[in-house]
């Protein structure tokens, strides 16, 4: 069921919310928290597509915000609000709100938001992209108990690392670290079975990828060694390489949903790998509410690369030379 509404308020949007739930045959609120997206015209539907797909593991209020401040002075002085009820169908599993601010009302989002969200239930805000500089300070982030950017969205992913390493506030998440999840695991795994020392690492990936950095400094955090990383083709994050006393751990994912595990003294093995939608990456973010220390830990680390080696042309030089000189001392002899 969808209701329009036009030049409204929140108690109306909230009465539509009541009246479409009993018309849907369900009176009561079976949602477990409110899911604020902040997106714009351009993005919103496939945002709202992952948002709602997420709701069917997680009923949630989705309430989506879009700003529209107007581009004309006459426009930005206007202030109206416009929404969209959904429940049922398209919805997920739970209720959608479109909101459409316009003009000055597009500064006072939060005060908007407030009155919608669902009493005593924990609320998460998403930016699928254009997310603020300290989410946490942003009035809708200050609301929130999570707040999820994706540095994979922006322009320069690796600038935006460091402007979330630096404002950094218990709560914040990042969608790129979340990439890395089936990664993480498996390679816990795989030291698990090894049980050697890593003396180092590389990290195959496409160029500027938020996910391989933060795999990288996972890496350098955490097992504390030098971190190699090379560019390929892609997609995404497509090779691991630990090396070791016995051998390199290694895992390989050049193209599609199948990775290749390798491990010293055992055979080789074949994992499901695949890239995961943005629906799911959402869905794993609202299992878990508390502070993701894990991340924090990776986005303050700093990744030292492995030492220059000799060039193999200059070692055969050196010992080219080593023989003319011992030649040229038996010959003075």
């Amino acid at each position: 069921m969808n209701i329009d509404l036009t030049n409204t308020t929140s108690s109306r949007i909230n009465a539509a919310l009541v009246e479409a739930r009993r018309a849907a045959g369900s009176p009561a609120v079976g949602m477990v928290l409110t899911l604020v997206v902040v997106t714009d015209e351009g993005n919103h539907y496939d945002a709202l597509k992952a948002a709602a797909d997420a709701s069917r593991e997680h009923p949630s209020r989705i309430l989506a915000v879009i700003k529209r401040p107007g581009r004309s002075p006459r426009d930005r002085r206007t202030a109206r609000l416009d929404a969209e009820v959904r429940v049922g169908g398209d919805a997920g599993g739970g209720e959608t709100v479109v909101l459409r601010l316009h003009g000055e009302l597009a500064d006072y989002a939060d005060s908007v938001v407030l009155p919608l969200l669902l009493p005593d239930a924990p609320v998460v805000v998403w930016w699928p992209v254009d997310a603020p500089a300290r989410p946490a300070q942003d009035p809708l982030g200050a609301l929130a108990q999570r707040r999820i950017t994706d540095a994979y969205a922006v322009e320069d992913p690796l600038e935006q690392l460091a402007a979330r390493a630096a404002s950094y506030a218990p709560g914040d998440t990042d969608l790129a670290w979340t990439r890395l999840t089936p990664w993480r695991a498996m390679l816990a795994a795989a030291l698990d079975q090894a049980r050697s020392q890593v003396t180092s690492a590389v990290v195959e990936s496409e160029a500027d990828n938020p996910s391989a950095e933060l795999l990288a400094r996972w890496f350098a955090g955490r097992l504390r060694v030098p971190v190699e990383q090379v560019v390929t083709d892609g997609p995404v994050v497509t090779g691991v390489r630990l090396r070791t006393a016995a051998g390199d751990i290694h895992i390989d994912r050049p193209d599609g949903p199948v990775a290749k595990l390798s491990i010293p003294g055992q055979p080789d093995r074949t994992l499901a790998l695949k890239v995961r939608s943005t629906a799911e990456l959402i869905a794993e973010e609202l299992r878990r509410l508390d502070p993701d220390e894990a991340y924090a830990a990776a986005l303050r680390a700093r990744v030292t690369a492995p030492a220059p080696t000799a060039p193999a042309t200059a070692a055969v030089s050196e010992k080219v030379s080593e023989k003319v000189s011992e030649k040229k001392e038996q010959k003075d002899v």
